[in-house]
């Protein structure tokens, strides 16, 4: 009887541990398919319209990456609207309809989160300042020149990134110890004939000859090698450049605008970025 007893408890034991591992392998297959159905919802590619507002030096690199992104989710279409971060930032707060926000500067982006409209942002690309003149016939030859009496110099208006990014390089060579000279900045600034709406302009003055120099980013110079030359602004006087992005809260394609952030921020995104001059975020 006691042996039977022992037969009976270990029979029970072992229906104990069958069905444990049954349990084991229902979880694992719940396990699994529930992956395989978050695998499966993160590949289905994003459909209907993103609308991306974004920095004017960004023009050439965003329309690749759109077609890009375009060939990868086949149901999406990427429309941009290229203008000065500041003059974007404004729309947005006064309700255009975007999707994204693409700023060169992340003080723009904060007149936008500030205002509580876009999500957290990240920085995908930064880039360098850069004076450009005319291939030839300028006065300006160097940075140092730019203090030089008689030429003609237009800049991006002080609050367009690219504007306020060349009011602080010149102070910096008017300020940091071992500058150019106390009165660098006072004596460039006398030879500004005007403020442009964005960096765009400022390179079509330069290319049309209507200006001796200007400042732009070195990937707005790198698109017009026939028409401007790009002078080095000394590194310890320069400034980089910084770009955030973010999907906007009031976005109408809300998963489109995540996506295209991702897109952006990742691998493909960067290798067409840096295809164009801009470095890593840092």
């Amino acid at each position: 009887m006691l042996a039977h007893g022992v037969e009976a408890e270990g029979a029970g034991a072992r229906v104990v541990v069958l069905a444990a591992v049954a349990d084991d392998e229902e979880a694992d297959a719940t396990t699994t398919t529930g992956a395989t159905t978050a695998a499966t919802a993160t590949a289905v590619p994003v459909t209907g319209n993103i609308v991306v507002f974004a920095a004017s030096s960004l023009t050439e690199a965003f329309k690749e990456a759109g077609t890009k992104f375009q060939e990868k989710n086949p149901g999406a279409k990427v429309a941009f609207q290229f203008a000065a971060s500041s003059a974007l930032a404004t729309q947005i707060n006064e309700g255009a309809p975007a999707d994204v926000f693409a700023s060169a500067d992340t003080a723009q982006m904060k007149v936008v989160t500030d205002k509580g409209n876009a999500n957290e942002s990240k920085l995908f690309a930064t880039n360098l300042p850069v004076v450009i003149v005319p291939k030839s016939g300028s006065p300006v030859t160097a940075f140092s020149y730019l203090a030089m009496p008689g030429y003609k110099l237009v800049l991006a208006a002080p609050e367009v990134p690219v504007g306020k990014y060349s009011r602080d390089i010149l102070a910096n060579a008017s300020k940091m110890p071992g500058g150019i000279s106390a009165d660098f900045s006072e004596k460039t600034l006398a030879n500004l004939k005007s403020n442009e709406a964005n960096v765009r302009a400022v390179l079509t003055k330069v290319q049309l000859g209507e200006a001796d120099a200007g400042i732009v980013y070195s990937t707005d110079a790198a698109t017009a090698p026939n028409d401007v030359t790009a002078l080095n602004i000394p590194t310890a006087y320069n400034v980089i450049a910084q770009y955030p992005t973010a999907a906007l809260k009031k976005a109408k394609n809300a998963a489109g605008a995540e996506a295209w952030v991702a897109f952006i921020t990742g691998a493909e995104g960067q290798a067409i970025l840096a295809k164009f001059g801009f470095g890593k975020p840092s």
